[in-house]
Formats: C-alpha cells, structure tokens, sequence
C-alpha cells in the first residue's frame, strides 16, 4: 500500500514537472491553419541574466531563491544609469562618457526563471569559449582596421545602425529593444527584431542559398515535430556578433513551454573562431506591447564627419580617436 502511495506521489510531481515538455506535444497548442504550431505574436527576451556567467560565479551554475534576489538587486543599482557619477564612471563606462539616462533602458531587472547564473549553458563553465589562433588573427586584423578607420568599413555595424546588438542571429539580450515579432505562412516564417528594425523572412527549405549575401546570414527553418529549427550560413561579412566569421553556422530552436512563453535555444558554431560549439537557452515571454519604429543613422548621416574628425586628430599628432599617438590601440566597437 505504502509503495502504492508513493509510486502516484512520484507520478503526480512527475506530471508537474513534465507540464511544459507535454503543452509541447499535446493538442493544446494553438496552431496555424497550416497545423504548424501558432506561434504568432509580439514577444520579449529581456533579462538581467547575463550571456556569461561571472568570474565570480565561476562554479556556481544556479543561483538559490534568496542569491537571486540578491543578485538583482545588486545588479539593477550597479547598472542604473542614473547613480553612475559622471566624473568617475562606471557599469564599463569610462570617466566622462556616460549614455542615456536610464529612462530609455529596458534591459530587464529579474533572472530567469531557472535562475542560471548565465544564458550559456554549453560549455559547462557558462561561457562563450576563448578564440582560437585563427579567430584571434581575424579579430585582431578587425582591431586594427577599427583602429586606423581609414574608410566606411572601418566603423562597425553598431555605428552605422546596420545590424547588431541584440536582434542577432543569435537574439541576445541586451539594454533595450529586446522586443521581437513572429508572423507564420505556409512557407515561411518572419522575425522582426525591435533593435535595427530587421526582419528576417525565412523560407522552409532544405538549402541555403548564397547568391545574395546577408548583414544576418542566410537562414531557412524546418519543423521537427512541435519545434521550430532556424538555420543561418553565408554571412556577408567576416566581423560579426561576438567575433564570428563568415563561415559561422548559427541553429535556433523554439518551442512552447506554456501558452504565454516560447523557449528560445540556440547553438552557435564556427571553426574559425572557436575549437568548439557554444550554446545558450533563454524565454520569450508574450508582450503586449507593439514592436516600435527603430529610427538611427547617426553613423550613416555623420560618417563623413566621423571620419574627418579621425583624420584631423591624426594630424595633430593624436590617434584618431585623440589618444596618444601609436601605431596600434583599441576602439570601443559595442554600445
């Protein structure tokens, strides 16, 4: 009797933590009129959990009820923008170069629900791997080339409101606009990311297609069962998100957890900059706020200026960002 008691005890917690995975399988699931799951709607992915786990988290994978309450609260001071002192900076900011406000922020204040102390859970120790010799050489001729800013390509995506930041692929949370848009036909499935307003319009194929190159990559998507898998190849160019190089394949997959949030997984590879894969996993939670216009072209309307001023410095003696002169230096390329 006591076995029996037990035994549906163990069936009961058994069916509550398999909830999520069955939604997934079961005939619950919206779908669209083509029977694909319906996963239409207006969704955000931020959060105070970071890409990387901390140096000091370095063998904590989770984090208890009571350290991330902890944890939140210490990072939502640290990055309030609003307390950094101008004159002494802070939150990676340097003396005298403190952005917006923390009005237009939006970058989350909570963890996520599994309270990992990082997006990536693959490696094991949560972070993105060291570059190779090859990615490292690419990085650095990148480097340089930022460094010398002789030309239009020497300013990044970021400056020039092209692509980045957190719209991907892969989406990566980050300060704001961490808002997205799906839309499903029959044949195909668009994204729409809040930041640098791109949508890609994804067709359901077997190949990829290299004809007309990308700023966010070739992506085509499959179904496998309930979840929907992205593939993107060919990118245009060979300095992408986190120091990818053209050859960087990237694999997302969505799936329903509940009827209000999708899971979000992705696997990055590229043997030009890593010796191996790393993947991370974080929520999309419906929102019902719309995906706004995102207006910037500062970097595109100012280049010339941008660059004269670079040149100017030079002649004076100066680096072309006013630093002492040298041959070689490092040039903040994220926001």
């Amino acid at each position: 009797m006591k076995k029996q008691a037990l035994a549906a005890l163990w069936l009961t917690c058994g069916g509550m933590l398999a909830a999520p995975a069955l939604l997934a399988q079961n005939n619950d699931i919206p779908r669209t009129e083509y029977g694909q799951p319906d996963f239409q709607g207006t969704y955000t992915f931020r959060t105070i959990t970071p890409l990387n786990r901390p140096p000091e988290l370095a063998n904590k994978a989770t984090l208890t009820a009571k350290e991330a309450e902890e944890w939140e609260a210490f990072e939502n001071q640290r990055q309030n923008r609003d307390l950094i002192i101008d004159s002494v900076g802070g939150a990676g900011y340097p003396p005298g170069v403190i952005s917006y406000n923390e009005f237009w922020y939006e970058r989350g204040n909570e963890t996520i629900a599994s309270r990992r102390t990082s997006l990536i859970y693959d490696p094991p120790n949560g972070r993105i791997p060291p570059p190779n010799e090859i990615g490292r050489e690419r990085q650095a001729e990148y480097s340089q080339m930022v460094f010398e800013s002789a030309g239009p390509e020497g300013r990044t995506t970021v400056d020039r409101c092209i692509t980045g930041f957190v719209g991907g692929p892969p989406m990566i949370p980050g300060s704001y606009n961490n808002n997205m848009q799906i839309v499903q036909t029959r044949d195909y499935v668009m994204i729409l990311n809040e930041m640098v307003h791109s949508a890609r319009i994804i067709p359901y194929a077997d190949q990829h297609s290299d004809k007309q190159l990308k700023w966010e990559g070739d992506s085509i998507a499959h179904w496998e069962g309930d979840e929907l898998v992205i593939e993107t190849e060919n990118w245009y160019h060979d300095y992408n998100l986190r120091g990818m190089s053209n050859q960087a394949k990237v694999t997302e997959h969505f799936r329903y957890v509940d009827s209000e949030t999708l899971e979000y997984d992705f696997t990055v590879e590229d043997p030009l900059t890593w010796d191996e894969s790393w993947s991370a996993r974080l929520p999309l939670r419906r929102s019902q706020d719309p995906v706004y216009e995102y207006a910037c072209h500062e970097g595109n309307h100012g280049l010339r200026g941008i660059l004269a001023g670079w040149r100017r410095y030079e002649v004076m003696g100066f680096n072309g960002d006013g630093s002492p002169k040298s041959d070689t230096g490092v040039v903040a390329t994220e926001e």
